[in-house]
């Protein structure tokens, strides 16, 4: 059984640059397979790739549905869902 989330993006970027690498670094920190897409899109594309989530073209402010199937997908839900909600300058401080 997977779980689901609905989560709007903070980052001024949307998920392009920095916040797309930090989304797909956070998947790939995790063991559940994880997908990424549109919340009126049937269509998810898998998150583990900077090129897919990227291509989606998801701006600030635009809703995206998470999918996670696998033995740690709340906390994977959990990570990828701060990754969206915390602004850019925050992300960059984070890495630091």
């Amino acid at each position: 059984m997977s779980l689901e989330r609905t989560v709007t993006v903070v980052p001024e970027a949307g998920l392009h640059a920095r916040p797309a690498a930090k989304f797909v670094e956070a998947v790939n920190d995790h063991e559940s397979d994880v997908k990424i897409g549109h919340v009126d899109e049937d269509d998810l594309t898998p998150a583990g790739s900077m090129i897919a989530v990227t291509s989606l073209g998801v701006e600030s402010g635009e809703a995206v549905r998470i999918v996670a199937d696998g033995p740690d997908e709340e906390t994977t839900l959990g990570a990828l869902e701060r990754v969206l909600t915390t602004p850019e300058d925050e992300l960059a401080d984070a890495s630091n």
